[in-house]
């Protein structure tokens, strides 16, 4: 019977990473704070008809997307345990945590 639970256990493989989304509209981010796993990624979606720029200076998780226009979308994989502030460099007020577990 216990090797049966581990071939189930092996058979079942491991959890798949998650995608979580966040539009950008109204110069805000559609969550304040977002929590996800480490290994998933957050694709952030400009929904202004203005462009954005996502960034974190976050020392387990430092980026910079880049200007990037209505309709585009662009993706961080989250891959280290702790807090990211995230911000908007063109809209200062935009501002955002993600916690990864």
């Amino acid at each position: 019977m216990r090797a049966g639970v581990l071939l189930l256990a092996l058979a079942a493989g491991p959890a798949l990473a998650a995608e979580h989304v966040v539009s950008q509209k109204g110069k805000t981010f559609s969550v304040k704070k977002l929590s996800v796993q480490a290994g998933d990624s957050v694709k952030f979606v400009n929904d202004d008809p203005f462009a954005h720029n996502v960034f974190s200076l976050s020392d387990i998780k430092s980026f910079d997307l880049g200007s990037y226009g209505q309709g585009l979308f662009k993706s961080v994989l989250m891959d280290k345990k702790g807090i990211v502030d995230v911000e908007c460099a063109v809209h200062p007020d935009m501002k955002m945590t993600v916690e990864v577990k």
